[in-house]
């Protein structure tokens, strides 16, 4: 069950943290993974931790804020692998990294970053990948989304939590338009992740798990909604959050 042999999954932003954990869960179900990450360290590194596990990786370092990067790996990715049949977008942070800033201290320059990688390079990525999952009728779109987009943190997440809400919009419609191709279109809403300093103790007060979330727990959803066994899941937004938010 949930096996994805002879599939080949793109993971965007996979070269550590959340990102290698999706790409370790759809390798170890079968998948050939292709670790994307803005760095080329990252993304050799992580993916030849897989080959080491005996798992099917390729190393793509792009940026997916750049529509013709994009269209560059997807050709090479082609090539190499196949076409792509799982696409996750989990690159969500500009690679000068978070940049917590109240609102009326923040800059346009600081929006823009945050809606080029949460919106239009989720956009470009998925328009220049859809053509081959449409040609073969069969294809996973599954986006990393955060509960910023749906809840008040007061830490200085305004544009992020913007972005990622713009992201759900557009997936939702997205998965109006390919359902029929045999396309789903789905996304996660994380909570509190154990990736950050204080994330534990937070999580511990917050979730009714009394745990913060770790990347085998989104890898295993991602799994899920990837694999054969989820046609009939479309245009959804599935909490993975502990219980920290539950409506």
């Amino acid at each position: 069950m949930f096996r994805l042999d002879g599939k080949v999954a793109l993971v965007s932003g996979a070269g550590r943290g959340m990102g290698f954990g999706i790409a370790q869960a759809l390798a170890r179900q079968g998948a050939t993974v292709v670790i994307n990450d803005f760095f080329a360290d990252r993304a050799e590194e992580a993916a030849g931790k897989l080959r080491a596990q005996g798992l099917l990786a390729h190393a793509a370092a792009e940026d997916m804020t750049d529509r013709a990067a994009i269209e560059a790996m997807n050709a090479r990715v082609t090539r190499e692998a196949g076409p792509v049949d799982v696409f996750v977008h989990n690159a969500g942070i500009p690679a000068q990294g978070w940049g917590y800033e109240q609102f009326l201290e923040s800059t346009q320059a600081q929006w823009d970053s945050w809606m080029q990688l949460n919106v239009f390079g989720l956009m470009h990525a998925c328009q220049v990948l859809l053509p081959a999952m449409v040609a073969r009728k069969w294809g996973r779109i599954v986006a990393i989304n955060s509960d910023a987009a749906r809840s008040a943190t007061g830490m200085g997440l305004c544009a992020y939590g913007a972005a990622k809400a713009g992201a759900v919009g557009f997936l939702r419609n997205l998965s109006g338009e390919v359902g029929r191709h045999g396309i789903t279109v789905n996304a996660l809403s994380l909570g509190t992740m154990n990736n950050w300093e204080g994330a534990e103790d937070i999580a511990r007060k917050h979730t009714s798990v009394g745990r913060a979330g770790s990347p085998e727990d989104v890898g295993a959803a991602v799994t899920y909604l990837a694999s054969p066994e989820a046609p009939w899941v479309n245009g959804q937004v599935l909490p993975v959050n502990g219980g920290s938010l539950v409506a």
